[in-house]
């Protein structure tokens, strides 16, 4: 018999779960419905112009660069020094203590192969980013799921950990402000979980891709405000800064943890385009761009859940991030209710929390019952969206 393709390693990744949703929006907007996309949280903002700019002089400025530095040009790590200093307290050093990723997806998922061996395991929450789990199982490592509820304000049930934490634990992520939940940590909630795992002799690496993206009176601090020794935290510009598309970002922390990470990254591609690099230190470099996204997504998140608490849900208003996460009536399947929205009148697209969740060892599902709604449509269209859900009920049929 003819061998398979691929690799048992990517068989046995889960379908593209978001299939069905996409073929219906297709359908949509072949017969010109206008579609609200909720679904994916890719910011529509512009990246603003002075990082534009700062990019455009980048290619002339370092025409001749060659490949870029596997860890980051050194202006670069400078820049990410800086502005942990500057933002959160933090003094690290741009030398050992600080290398840039190409995003932080990338950085992320390979991780695990830096760090832990065949048969560790990697803890990561749910709901949840999917490069935490498929990086681990890539790695030849055990992905075991930990449940964020709203009963614990969506962090770590650290008591619940400890009863049941693998014999190989290894690694620990964490996710503050949390997607897709909206939950932030405080300084005291860190230090818990920090404390949590040097008990257990746990790495621990913290996705802070949203850190700029908060709703409340004060900002939520950094990991490394806590802890130093076995973290490594990631920064992304791709949100604070509307760069999705530029693809750079910075993992900071624990030297050793950076130098394995900048260990493996030397296998694996040739770092971030230098002129990539002018335009993220210049947008590192300015604080008043992201005072406006975040002003910007509050009047959003402000104007989506006045329209849905209206409906009789329950509120829930985020404390950062970009992302809604609604629960919905009790019996109301998430994935029904993805799907009525997706009616003409409505045209509305939203992700069914039990697709981004995973399931449990005791079976739950912590996504279950819940829809995300990512906060990147225009104000307009969530105006719109907002008359449409006030216009045809959906949650009763």
């Amino acid at each position: 018999m003819t061998r398979p393709v691929e690799s048992e390693r990517l068989r046995a990744l889960p379908p593209y779960a978001f299939a069905e949703i996409d073929a219906e929006v297709a359908e949509l907007r072949r017969q010109h419905v206008e579609v609200i996309d909720f679904g994916v949280g890719d910011p529509t903002l512009p990246t603003p112009g002075p990082i534009r700019r700062a990019c455009r002089e980048g290619v002339e400025r370092y025409a001749d660069a060659g490949y870029p530095a596997y860890a980051g040009a050194p202006f670069f790590r400078r820049a990410a020094a800086d502005w942990l200093r500057r933002r959160h307290g933090v003094e690290l050093s741009p030398d050992t203590e600080v290398t840039a990723t190409i995003g932080s997806k990338e950085a992320v998922f390979h991780l695990p192969q830096a760090l832990c061996d065949p048969g560790d395991a990697v803890l990561v929450p749910s709901p949840g980013y999917p490069p935490y789990a498929v990086g681990a199982r890539f790695a030849g490592a055990e992905a075991v799921p930990y449940g964020l509820f709203s009963g614990n304000r969506f962090l770590p049930d650290l008591e619940a950990l400890e009863r049941s934490l693998p014999p190989r634990a290894r690694l620990l992520w964490i996710n503050y402000p949390n997607s897709p939940t909206g939950a932030c940590a405080t300084r005291e909630d860190l230090e818990r979980i920090a404390a949590f795992a040097r008990r257990h002799d746990l790495l621990l690496a913290s996705d802070e891709a949203y850190i700029d993206l908060w709703f409340g009176e004060h900002a939520p601090p950094t990991l490394l405000a806590v802890a130093r020794e076995r973290v490594l935290c990631f920064f992304s510009l791709s949100k604070r800064s509307a760069m999705t598309g530029y693809r750079v970002g910075f993992a900071a922390g624990d030297r050793e943890l950076v130098g394995a990470l900048r260990r493996l990254k030397t296998n694996l591609d040739s770092g971030v385009p230098t002129f990539v690099q002018a335009a993220a230190a210049e947008a590192l470099a300015d604080e008043t761009h992201v005072v406006q996204m975040r002003e910007e997504y509050r009047a959003k998140r402000d104007r989506l859940c006045v329209a849905l608490e209206a409906l009789g849900l329950p509120p829930a208003r985020p404390q950062g991030t970009i992302y809604v996460w609604q629960p919905l009536p009790p019996g109301l399947d998430d994935r029904e209710a993805a799907r009525r929205l997706l009616r003409p009148e409505l045209a509305m697209v939203a992700t069914p929390g039990s697709l981004i969740a995973r399931t449990l060892p005791d079976g739950r599902n912590p996504g279950a019952g819940h829809l995300r709604f990512a906060l990147v449509p225009p104000p307009h269209l969530v105006d719109e969206a907002a008359r449409r859900l006030a216009a045809t009920p959906w949650l009763d049929r």
